[in-house]
């Protein structure tokens, strides 16, 4: 007992020494080690940034709004150019009948660095009497893009796939005062996963900053409401661009500062002002309009969330808009495409959009039944198919089996009929062989009498010579 208690000591002592060496092991290994010299792996991430800058940089944004709420005047601002001009006016300017949906590219360069910008216009959105099915054009559009990148990637040759998807869609809100109207929850409710949203309130200078905020907590309410998904902003750590917000919120020295929000969850929905006039303001230009009582700045935060909203989309979040556009929607979309095709159905399985919640098992089974009824279904077609040619077969033989038989009587006919003549001829040739021959031996015994005749004669006349002479 003792021996054994000793080995069993000794064994418990080698496996805790054991573990101890390899969580020394362990330790050293996910423990970051410092390099004594520069190795050069630290400028992996200088080697991204100058390829990116070298290829380049895509965006789509979508704009939809009622006409008259200043959209091409705000994208005009938020990129500061002229992304409308007079030679292509804005969605409102122009003559529509029906939504349609119409592209424009624009190439902007800042620094080195280019992005193609395309933005998306729906001219004749929510401007008709009857604005059912409005969003149907947007929606189809929305597709077609995925369509096509989905296409794009399946190809043999993936080295260039043009990213043409909508990354991010501005919807502006008329300025009302009384909450969302019923085509602003229908036409979110719709789109809100395919697209990333963005509500927007738009002309916010038409409302007082009390009108503003209980409008916004209407709005949200409404979209809590009716459980619309729209774009959830990230937390991202204070950078330059937080930092230089905070100083400009300082420099406008906002009044307000107990209704102040201090995050870009808290200003949704955005309450801008467009504006492309420069305007002279205490000493210094800036962007705004002109009204009898005074200026409304488009660059100042206790006027509007212009510049939120723009350090949103261009400076902050724009890549993660881009990232939710590829790993959230455009999933979606290719999960329910390529679930449809191997479903068999058409190009939407699910009308409203959303995934399906069936048990993998059961869709599989279900599939599978809807696969063989398909199968049965095709096997009777070829089977009724079969029959149809084996009876036009059928058909076309008697047809054929008819005409030999008839072609067959005829040429029997024909041949007893020649069979007649030939008797006939041959009958007639024997009577005239035997005609023939009877004349002739008649000619030959004539001719016979005659000679014997002439042969008397002769024997007379010699006679008579004789008699004659002597």
């Amino acid at each position: 007992m003792g021996e054994d208690s000793d080995s069993g000591s000794y064994h418990q002592r080698e496996m805790s020494q054991h573990a101890q060496a390899m969580e020394r092991l362990n330790l050293s290994v996910n423990k970051p080690k410092d390099m004594e010299s520069y190795v050069g792996y630290a400028n992996l991430p200088n080697q991204v940034y100058r390829r990116s800058v070298k290829r380049g940089f895509e965006f789509t944004l979508m704009v939809v709004g009622e006409s008259g709420l200043g959209k091409s005047t705000l994208i005009n601002s938020l990129f500061l150019t002229d992304v409308y001009s007079s030679q292509y006016p804005g969605p409102s300017q122009r003559i529509k009948k029906t939504v349609k949906v119409e592209t424009s590219q624009v190439l902007l360069k800042e620094n080195g660095v280019q992005l193609r910008l395309t933005i998306v216009d729906t001219p004749g959105f929510g401007d008709q009497v009857d604005n059912s099915n409005c969003w149907t054009p947007i929606l189809d559009h929305i597709d077609s893009k995925f369509e096509d990148y989905l296409n794009a990637e399946s190809r043999v040759n993936r080295r260039t796939i043009p990213d043409k998807r909508v990354h991010c869609c501005l919807y502006f809100i008329a300025p009302s005062g009384h909450g969302l109207k019923p085509l602003d929850v229908e036409f979110m409710k719709r789109l809100h996963e395919k697209v990333n949203i963005i509500p927007l309130i738009a002309k916010a200078d038409t409302l007082t900053p009390l009108e503003c905020r209980e409008f916004k907590k209407q709005i949200m309410k409404e979209i809590n409401e009716n459980k619309i998904k729209i774009y959830e902003f990230p937390d991202i750590e204070e950078d330059e661009e937080t930092k230089e917000n905070k100083k400009l919120a300082r420099r406008n020295g906002p009044k307000d500062k107990e209704h102040t929000p201090n995050s870009l969850k808290e200003r949704v929905p955005f309450a801008v002002v467009g504006s492309n006039m420069i305007l002279e303001c205490n000493g210094k230009r800036v962007r705004g309009r002109q009204y009898p009582w005074g200026i409304a700045e488009v660059e100042n935060l206790e006027h509007c969330d212009f510049i939120p909203l723009r350090n949103m989309l261009i400076r902050t979040h724009m890549q993660d808009l881009k990232d939710v556009t590829n790993n959230v929607h455009y999933e979606n979309f290719r999960c329910k495409k390529l679930t449809a095709v191997t479903a068999g159905e058409g190009k939407r399985p699910n009308p409203k959009g959303g995934m399906s919640d069936k048990n993998p098992l059961e869709q599989f089974e279900n599939e599978k039944d809807e696969h063989e009824a398909k199968m049965k279904k095709m096997e009777s077609e070829m089977e009724q198919v079969f029959e149809m040619k084996v009876k036009e077969k059928k058909q076309k033989l008697k047809d054929s089996e008819a005409d030999l038989q008839r072609r067959l009587e005829q040429m029997k006919k024909s041949l007893e009929q020649q069979q007649r003549e030939l008797e006939e001829k041959r009958r007639n040739f024997e009577v005239e062989k035997k005609s023939f021959e009877e004349s002739q031996k008649m000619q030959d015994e004539r001719r016979k009498l005659e000679n014997s005749k002439k042969g008397i004669q002769g024997t007379l006349w010699s006679v008579v010579r004789k008699g004659q002479e002597s």
